[in-house]
């Protein structure tokens, strides 16, 4: 089963440098969901809900939370009661339909539900999307909601977000209780989703489930869903819990991840032991704005540098690529997992400031790479790097993150965490309450401590890894219409300062290959 939201026009072959043929899907598909073509004949009936308010179902129309939970109970039961179900129903599908499925299970436990497959979802709705960092983003979901279709009257998140700016039981409706979750779990993740990453490894890391399954794809989520090995993984963990088969599933890793390598293929699928790898040492490293040899950027080193220097940007400036730290590697290395990068700046001109930061691969000529999300071999024949839009869809920067200094207020004690999932926390991990402001006076330094969303990325010798740290979102847009956005508070320079009393620091986690 699966609940959708959008319009039937809305479908993934309508995007051209996808990679997924109009060939490879029936059109009987919802948007980001399983095609009935594909899984008729494996055996499996697929039911598309349309949510409540959406299309001709009654009511209003919610934008995740509780509702969505009763209203997914209630429709398991009673798909569960009709003569042509065995009683075993799950839950299968991407992005808004795997956003759902936390609340489904976590907030009511329908008796019949007994798995999920949730292929990429954000969790906590104010602190991973439209407030993350407790920077407001309402562009990309007012974007959203005119894919929606309803009779009725729709809730508007994008006014919320604006009305009611912090922390709250509306906001609080909207975080998945992944404590209560205890059935088998499919989760599949990328690095290349500006929306899902934290949401899908928060999932595996904190739900109570012990039968749970990460498969970390080096791709988009929508070219991912539909390729044939994907269909086959998904049947294998459907048939052994549904169906009761003997297939083996059982013993498949819980982990499999890839990595990114930009300039070449990626490292696909490799099987570890837990997620991140439990080899992965977290080193922190000094930040130094101080220019040698003719440098242009800053460096980022194991000691700590004695001299204090600072370096600044123009925050309202949107061609101003802010400031950069490098670190070249002397050996093969991979970054696996989640990182923290802890800053201290001021602002003469302002009370606060909304700062975002970025790792960044540089090949061995110290140029910056994107990674193109398609394989090229799913492409057209005659394509090239430069007829591939500037969108996060098809080309992924680095893991980021964001952060209001008035908002800088954090903890590494997250409430409702299970005390047996506390292992699977990550030294670089904050929990933001988000519940009230602390504005800084003009000039002070302030420290910030800003997480950084999970990276797989493998670097050769010779290759660096770049920190840049800008006054705008530094990744690309999900499409056109949200280029240069979303709109921040930032006014005049913001400093950085680095090395004496104020060590500014990088802490990311690394292995030797």
């Amino acid at each position: 089963m699966l609940t959708s939201v959008y319009k039937g026009h809305h479908q993934t072959t309508s995007f051209t440098w996808l990679g997924v043929p109009k060939a490879s899907l029936s059109g009987l598909e919802k948007f980001e969901a399983p095609d009935p073509a594909e899984w008729c004949p494996r055996g499996y009936i697929v039911v598309n809900v349309d949510a409540r308010g959406c299309f001709d179902s009654e009511g209003d129309t919610f934008i995740f939370g509780t509702q969505e939970g009763r209203d997914g109970h209630d429709t398991i039961e009673w798909i569960a009661e009709q003569p042509w179900c065995d009683g075993n129903v799950a839950l299968v599908g991407n992005s808004w339909l795997a956003i759902t499925q936390w609340w489904l299970i976590a907030a009511e436990k329908p008796p019949h539900l007994k798995a999920i497959a949730p292929w990429e979802g954000l969790g906590d709705f104010y602190r991973e999307s439209i407030c993350r960092g407790d920077t407001p983003n309402s562009m990309f979901w007012d974007l959203l909601m005119k894919e929606f279709n309803g009779k009725a009257q729709r809730e508007d998140v994008a006014a919320m977000i604006k009305k009611y700016p912090l922390m709250n039981a509306y906001w609080e409706d909207k975080r998945p209780r992944l404590q209560d979750i205890k059935i088998p779990m499919y989760i599949l993740a990328s690095y290349s989703t500006g929306l899902h990453t934290e949401g899908s490894l928060r999932a595996w890391k904190y739900a109570d489930s012990d039968e749970k399954w990460l498969r970390i794809h080096p791709t988009q989520e929508w070219f991912d869903i539909y390729q044939p090995f994907a269909n086959d993984y998904l049947q294998r963990f459907l048939d052994h819990f549904l169906l009761g088969k003997n297939n083996g599933w059982e013993v498949t890793p819980k982990v499999r991840l890839s990595l990114l390598r930009y300039n070449k293929a990626p490292i696909s699928f490799r099987a570890e032991d837990r997620y991140p790898p439990s080899r992965m040492d977290y080193k922190t490293f000094y930040l130094n704005a101080a220019k040698e040899h003719g440098s242009v950027a800053g460096s980022l080193q194991t000691g700590a540098p004695t001299e204090a220097v600072t370096t600044s940007y123009q925050s309202d400036v949107w061609e101003d690529d802010g400031v950069h730290f490098t670190l070249t590697f002397t050996e093969p290395t991979e970054l696996i997992g989640s990182s923290q990068v802890k800053l201290y700046m001021s602002c003469a001109e302002l009370d606060d400031m909304d700062v975002y930061v970025i790792l960044r691969k540089l090949d061995r000529f110290g140029k910056a790479l994107l990674n193109y999300n398609i394989p090229w071999e799913h492409q057209k024949p005659g394509t090239t790097p430069d007829m591939i839009p500037d969108e996060n869809i098809y080309k992924y920067v680095g893991p980021s993150g964001r952060l209001r200094a008035s908002k800088r207020a954090a903890t590494t004690e997250e409430p409702d965490m299970l005390q047996s999932r506390r292992k699977n926390q990550e030294s670089t991990e904050l929990f933001f309450p988000h519940d009230k402001p602390e504005k800084i006076p003009p000039g002070q330094v302030v420290e910030l401590r800003i997480p950084i969303w999970a990276g797989g990325i493998a670097f050769d010798e010779g290759e660096s890894l770049r920190l840049e740290i800008k006054g705008h979102d530094p990744i690309l847009p999900e499409y056109p219409a949200l280029r240069k956005g979303p709109k921040n508070l930032n006014k005049g320079k913001h400093v950085v300062h680095t090395g004496g009393e104020f060590l500014s620091t990088l802490t990311v986690p690394l292995t030797s290959v």
